[in-house]
């Protein structure tokens, strides 16, 4: 089988990974993959929302499947255009990944069909929010309508801060049409859960839940990032949430979005808090999140392809999706001045046992070297019997991964490992 994976990032390349594990495949090609992934696949250097090029170059390569991974593309509807010329893939269609897309649209969702959230208010006109703004409960959360880069939610602290970031995305225009329109909404408190979910449209399989660090500094200090570390299974996701998730959000979603004529088939990530009123969604991605794949995925037992196919085809209810009952740990190293600015082009090198446990996120290949392109360069990956175990391995091979200026958090997975005593 001739494999496409949309995509060039360090979820991209754990994905690439997990998928190299079925003997069925013979190649596996990524658009526009990295210097990293170059190793595991072949990369096409054609950019993710290239969509007609995305097509074109998988009905040359007569493509048997793929796997549309960011969500730019798939909001953009890569899947629909794939499928148009008859290649099956793995994510939802532009009609269902607006579940991202749109935070209007998402806030909607759950208030028309009583799937616990913040309350909220949304905003097109400037004036109207900031006067909102006056008597709004703060702390207070406001969210760029539409895709930022994970970027575009603001927790502000007080109203100033508040006004200050719908002014810089209503007027200042940081994040373009994005934050043309605005959602202000309830600070909510308690444990983050990071669960991401298969489903075929019918049948929802919850994968091992994560705890992500989106904080720059030790302490959850500094500015937030696409993310710095995570660990897996999240200690304050027991048995009994779990099982309260699925009869209140994660069914409830997938039947609300069939409902709209939404149908979702693919990967749902459910970006939970579980407040002391009960779990509330703060937000839903229409893909794998990243970096919570990096920890995720290599505690699938299950053949990933197989599950793929299964949520493509509407068989996942006869489909196993098992996971190791261990932990994982990841850590990330990050360019020095991430997430602001940061220097590029610095040789990347790792013992092989580091190159082994390592996703490559940043990475570009220059005069035949591995040398950094991005703000998070490489995530090193460590499973473990205990948590405590797995954070020490991660960090003990992350120290075989050397460029300059790196840059990494020395407690991630701290406070899962507080929980648990």
């Amino acid at each position: 089988m001739k494999l496409l994976v949309v995509g060039g990032g360090g979820r991209e390349h754990a994905i690439i990974k997990s998928l190299k594990k079925n003997p069925e495949i013979t190649e596996i090609f990524a658009c526009p993959g990295n210097g990293g992934i170059a190793k595991d696949a072949i990369c096409t250097g054609i950019g993710a929302t290239k969509i007609d090029e995305i097509v074109a170059f998988a009905v040359e390569n007569a493509i048997d499947y793929a796997v549309v991974a960011p969500d730019d593309p798939l909001v953009l509807g890569c899947v629909d255009a794939l499928n148009e010329k008859g290649i099956p893939c793995f994510g939802p269609k532009a009609n269902a990944a607006i579940i991202e897309g749109s935070k209007v649209f998402s806030k909607n969702l759950m208030k028309k069909y009583g799937i616990p959230t913040a309350q909220y208010e949304v905003f097109s006109d400037m004036n109207a929010a900031l006067n909102y703004l006056d008597n709004a409960p703060i702390p207070t959360v406001v969210k760029a309508d539409g895709l930022a880069l994970g970027k575009g939610v603001i927790i502000a602290q007080t109203r100033e801060e508040a006004k200050t970031a719908v002014r810089d995305m209503m007027e200042g225009g940081i994040f373009g049409k994005s934050g043309s329109t605005v959602v202000i909404e309830e600070f909510l408190t308690g444990p983050e859960v990071s669960v991401l979910a298969f489903t075929d449209g019918k049948v929802v399989k919850p994968m091992v839940s994560s705890m992500d660090h989106k904080r720059i500094g030790d302490h959850d200090t500094g500015l937030n990032t696409g993310g710095m570390g995570t660990i897996a299974p999240n200690p304050y996701y027991t048995a009994e949430i779990a099982e309260e998730c699925m009869k209140t959000i994660f069914l409830p979603t997938i039947d609300a979005m069939n409902a709209e004529g939404r149908t979702f088939q693919g990967c749902l990530y459910f970006g939970l808090m579980l407040t002391p009123n009960g779990p509330k969604v703060i937000e839903y991605n229409c893909r794998f999140g990243d970096p919570e794949t990096q920890v995720v995925l290599p505690l699938l037992e299950s053949d990933l392809l197989t599950v793929m196919r299964a949520c493509t085809d509407g068989t996942l209810a006869e489909t196993e999706v098992k996971f190791a009952d261990k932990h994982a740990c990841c850590v990330i190293l990050a360019s020095n001045g991430y997430p602001q600015s940061y220097k590029k082009g610095f040789e990347i090198t790792m013992t092989p046992e580091a190159e082994v446990a390592t996703y490559v996120a940043g990475g570009a290949i220059k005069d035949g070297k591995l040398v950094t392109s991005g703000g998070r360069v490489t995530g090193t990956t460590a499973i473990a019997e205990s948590l405590e175990n797995a954070i020490k391995e991660a960090y003990r091979l992350s120290d075989g991964v050397k460029f300059e200026g790196a840059y990494r958090r020395s407690d991630i997975g701290q406070r899962a490992l507080l929980a648990l005593k």
